[in-house]
């Protein structure tokens, strides 16, 4: 998503919504970060300050910009993807620019902030088996896409390499850039796994002995929505287990815990799964004995969790 692609597929260097996209701040936690070990920091990628109100806003602009190029995506089409939400706001958000209807599958029990966003910006929602999580929503995308593939355009966010490219390009050389090249080891929690492969991939360029670990819920049955249990759940097309050097559990009372902390004690109001990677960026931060500088994402706002979860 270099500027010169963004030009060429008609996104104006500014005043354009699709040109806010990137650029979050990489922030200090000066609170959370008074007990840890001497010489080791946590650092915070602010992705819920993207406008789209999360991480998932980078590649959902990717795979819809590789859609033109490639000729997938033509006028007239509607995008279909399944989502457990934030993909899917993403998707709202740039379709409703560019001129795209949207239809999500999403899980039932996704939460109704979620579900309220996508229907102010005129999304179909289909909702699917709550017990299937995302792998029960991508069955009917795909059948969707089967049935009318000149209506729709369907993305595949789990198996599109536009989407850790987009994370490859633009996520992973801020955070080598704002981090001062100092960092040590990267986290972050497992959904269609793009941000994780694609930044790992990327800084393990700039620094080939980073040290990356995987976060996941504890339990298949869990309330960290977008996360996936890995050992229990389809493994996503553009999942790369390579690239992982260790996987740190966060139940989803330790998640919601470390999100009420965030608020709290930090200014960030955040939702679960941030809360999710925080915990387990603490976890790893206190059984290290090196100096080090760990980086995790925030992966959206809380706003989208008020009345439940929080």
């Amino acid at each position: 998503m270099s500027l010169s692609v963004l030009e060429e597929c008609g996104v104006a260097a500014s005043g354009s919504i699709e040109s806010r996209i990137g650029h979050t701040p990489l922030l200090r936690l000066p609170h959370l970060n008074r007990d840890l070990p001497v010489g080791v920091e946590i650092l915070v990628k602010a992705e819920h300050l993207n406008p789209g109100g999360s991480v998932k806003d980078r590649p959902a602009l990717s795979m819809i910009l590789e859609g033109e190029r490639s000729g997938k995506l033509r006028p007239g089409m509607t995008i279909v993807d399944a989502t457990s939400g934030n993909t899917g706001i993403a998707y709202a958000m740039i379709g409703a620019a560019r001129g795209y209807p949207v239809t999500v599958c999403l899980p039932k029990n996704a939460s109704i902030q979620r579900k309220n966003i996508l229907r102010a910006y005129g999304v179909e929602i289909i909702e699917t088996d709550q017990m299937l999580s995302t792998d029960g929503a991508q069955r009917i995308a795909r059948e969707l896409h089967a049935a009318e593939p000149d209506k729709y355009f369907y993305p595949d966010q789990y198996n599109n390499d536009a989407n850790w490219l987009s994370h490859y390009e633009t996520t992973a050389n801020e955070i080598w850039t704002q981090s001062e090249r100092r960092v040590t080891h990267f986290l972050t929690g497992l959904g269609t796994s793009g941000t994780f492969t694609g930044v790992v991939r990327r800084l393990r360029e700039l620094k080939p002995d980073l040290n990356a670990f995987a976060v996941q819920p504890d339990s298949p049955l869990h309330g960290l929505e977008g996360l996936k249990h890995m050992a229990t759940a389809s493994k996503p097309g553009i999942y790369d287990e390579t690239l992982v050097d260790g996987v740190i559990e966060v139940s989803t009372e330790d998640a919601v815990h470390m999100t009420r902390r965030l608020a709290r004690e930090q200014g960030l109001l955040v939702g679960p799964s941030s809360g999710a990677n925080v915990f387990a960026a603490r976890k790893l931060a206190q059984s290290l004995s090196v100096e080090a500088v760990i980086v995790t994402i925030l992966c959206d706002g809380g706003e989208r969790y008020l009345g439940e979860m929080l």
